[in-house]
């Protein structure tokens, strides 16, 4: 007789797999989370949008209570600018000013939650709902058995843990997925360092900056045999403790500045990184002369975010998920994190409740799950082109005048264009509309981009765009057309199997009704609902 297993789900890094354990608890799935320290979040505010977080409200991990609480800070907008030198306020375009462009954008990143007071209400959620948390409990490693399940091994002195499925929840540095690539070299890296201080003048300290560039590209000389490197420093900015509808006066914000790489092993460190960070940030906060002495430092935060080309990472193992960041599913220019998961929470959630409810729990059935998605690829060019090869010497202006250009077009065809595209939505529609409409404004600017880029990667980005074109006609024209077909076939693999390659004909109010979450919709970036122009209300003072 075969012991009964102890639980459905076993969820391993609890930060952030709390949101999938709760979601799927409610869904009534059996689930124990697993997290090496505390469950709990740390200080450091994530920010988001509102519609992010009203996804979570419709998956039913928050209710309004909830967001009430949690969120801390609120300011009205972002600013994106791409700069050869700081000049605020600037008005026109690159080429009417000859230094750049600036915009701003409302509701995007433009709350702060209180990760600790977040967690602290997922997972007495979690709990409620009958779900199981072992905290201070590290993973030590699984057994896996096709046929049965997972054996979860917690040390010495402890029994281990079994489970139908395991989901590995624990980030870009997971174990498990390591083990999966085989110690290969990340494709790409985005490389941060900030910090979160007091000291800043409080009358600027009103709206956020989500993307912005105040200095030319800096080429390194590597020295000791080293070939050095170029690098785009890029920056971001929010206000911290400015309470709900920016109310509360205060001089404390973030401040981040990253970069985009390779993994070459000449590459600045993090160190050097730190160092220059501290050498630029007068000139992007001129209220500060000297941060040491100016600043009231309560922070300091670096890290590296690698990104790999075959993201999101299909499993080696049969009854073992990659989600989160785990999976690479997350844009090669975000940091990943929690916005990535409200995205694909209720599709990657819904899939896994799905593959349990079928028994579909081979590695080839979820591999359905974390299948290929042409508009992730095709947000691979975007770093590429601010990314400089090892030991080049490009044009200092480059990215630059890439990115005002874009960004301005971007911002002149509407919100509709340039909020899923700061949301790390690559969509279609606002592809297509604003490179064709850059080509115009800067026709003798693509030998550059080919040159920088390389022609083989234009090539196989041009296939990934080719790739978006057919799963957005699919999703429009075939997904309402065979859903119904698909909902009568008895065979649970197959119809497991055509739910993850479509979407029931739903729009997300009435989804709740009809979970399904496949990929020609999110492949296409179709599952992100467009604002209403006419709603949009950007107040400033």
């Amino acid at each position: 007789m075969t012991k009964k297993l102890d639980h459905d789900v076993i969820v391993c890094g609890g930060t952030l797999g709390i949101f999938f354990a709760t979601y799927l608890q409610l869904r009534g799935h059996d689930v124990c989370v697993i997290e090496a320290g505390k469950l709990r979040g740390r200080e450091q505010e994530w920010n988001i949008s509102m519609d992010e977080l009203d996804e979570l409200v419709r998956l039913g991990v928050l209710d309004q209570d909830d967001v009430d609480a949690v969120v801390t800070t609120e300011f009205p907008a972002c600013r994106s600018g791409f700069k050869n030198e700081e000049v605020t306020p600037l008005d026109g375009g690159y080429f009417d000013n000859g230094i750049g462009y600036e915009c701003v954008t409302p509701d995007v990143l433009n709350l702060g939650v209180s990760p600790s007071i977040l967690i602290e209400r997922v997972s007495r959620r979690f709990a409620s709902a009958g779900g199981t948390v072992l905290d201070s409990t590290p993973l030590r490693g699984i057994c896996v058995s096709g046929s049965v399940g997972c054996a979860v091994d917690l040390g010495a002195g402890t029994s281990p843990l079994t489970a139908r499925l395991v989901l590995d929840c624990m980030g870009n540095n997971s174990p498990i997925s390591s083990q999966q690539r085989y110690g290969r070299k990340p494709d790409g890296v985005c490389a941060v360092v900030g910090s979160c201080a007091g000291g800043y003048d409080e009358s600027t300290n009103k709206i956020g900056d989500i993307i912005y560039t105040l200095t030319p590209t800096v080429t390194r000389d590597g020295g000791g045999g080293r070939k050095g490197g170029s690098n785009q420093y890029f920056w971001e900015a929010f206000p911290v403790g400015i309470g709900r509808d920016g109310r509360t006066a205060t001089d404390v914000k973030t401040t981040y500045m990253f970069t985009y790489m390779d993994a070459h092993a000449d590459r600045i460190s993090l160190f050097d990184l730190m160092e220059d960070y501290w050498k630029l940030l007068p000139a992007y906060q001129p209220s500060i002369r000297d941060p040491e002495k100016d600043l009231d430092i309560k922070r300091i935060l670096f890290a590296y975010f690698p990104t790999y080309r075959d993201s999101p990472l299909r499993p080696m193992f049969s009854r073992v998920l990659a989600v989160g960041d785990a999976s690479g599913i997350q844009s090669p220019l975000s940091f990943g994190g929690f916005g990535a998961l409200t995205r694909h929470l209720g599709r990657v959630g819904g899939a896994i409740s799905e593959a349990l409810d079928s028994g579909c729990l081979h590695k080839d059935d979820l591999g359905e799950i974390n299948s290929y998605q042409p508009n992730l690829a095709a947000a691979w060019m975007f770093q590429k082109a601010m990314s400089m090869k090892i030991g080049s010497r490009p044009n200092p202006v480059f990215v630059n005048r890439l990115l005002a250009t874009n960004f301005q077009v971007m911002n002149e065809m509407g919100f509709r264009t340039i909020k899923p595209f700061l949301q790390d939505v690559v969509r279609l529609d606002g592809l297509a509309g604003s490179l064709t409409q850059s080509f115009i404004a800067d026709p003798v600017f693509m030998p550059q981009i080919v040159a920088t880029v390389g022609l083989p990667e234009l090539v196989e980005w041009l296939g990934h765009v080719g790739n978006m074109a057919a799963y957005t006609v699919l999703d429009a024209a075939v997904s309402p057309v065979i859903s119904p077909i698909v909902d009568r076939l008895r065979d649970p693999r197959k119809k497991f199997w055509w739910r993850r390659r479509m979407e029931a004909h739903l729009r997300p109010v009435l989804s709740f009704l009809y979970l399904q979450s496949l990929a020609w919709k999110y492949g296409s970036g179709a599952d992100y609902v467009l604002p209403d122009e006419d709603k949009i209300n950007l107040n400033l003072e």
